[in-house]
């Protein structure tokens, strides 16, 4: 039984790895999500004048995300100075934990913009098959990196992926 589980669980991850690639080079689709105090927006209105973005799909009960969200706010100050990126979280927790969201995010001390999909239309519409997910935009607004899960040091990646985007490196 837990080969199988194990199996199954490479084939998700690889799966979701695949899917989500197909992405590459373009832009956010546009549905319709929440900002963190309820208000209605469309995705394809993230913008950032001409900067990168970072879009990071989380939840309040998955501990790689919290880890990965910890990591990336450690080096905030740092890169928005360098590059002057912008990090925007999509939290995909169902209805029983989104009313957490809010005071989750204000106990971390996080920064980031931070929307709600709560009927999970984005996620399913970035082939996000698991948290954490995470897309590094160009100035531009195309998708050039995509990264599923969260590992220590994985942040380091993001980092020169997040240089490429905004032609530094």
């Amino acid at each position: 039984m837990k080969k199988l589980i194990v199996l199954f669980s490479l084939f998700a991850f690889h799966f979701s790895l695949i899917s989500a690639q197909s992405l590459l080079n373009s832009k956010v689709p546009a549905t319709q999500i929440k900002t963190i105090n309820g208000a209605t927006v469309n995705s394809s209105t993230f913008t950032n004048n001409g900067k990168p973005i970072i879009i990071d799909f989380w939840a309040t009960w998955c501990k790689p995300c919290i880890a990965e969200l910890d990591a990336l706010n450690d080096e905030y100050a740092d890169w928005k100075k360098e590059t002057g990126v912008k990090i925007i979280t999509i939290s995909v927790d169902d209805s029983r934990t989104m009313g957490r969201v809010q005071s989750f995010v204000r106990e971390k001390g996080w920064e980031y913009d931070v929307y709600l999909d709560p009927n999970q239309d984005l996620q399913h519409a970035m082939e996000v098959i698991n948290p954490p997910c995470t897309f590094v935009l160009d100035g531009s607004g195309k998708i050039v990196y995509i990264h599923n899960s969260y590992y220590e040091g994985d942040e380091k990646k993001l980092h020169e992926a997040l240089l490429k985007a905004a032609g530094k490196k």
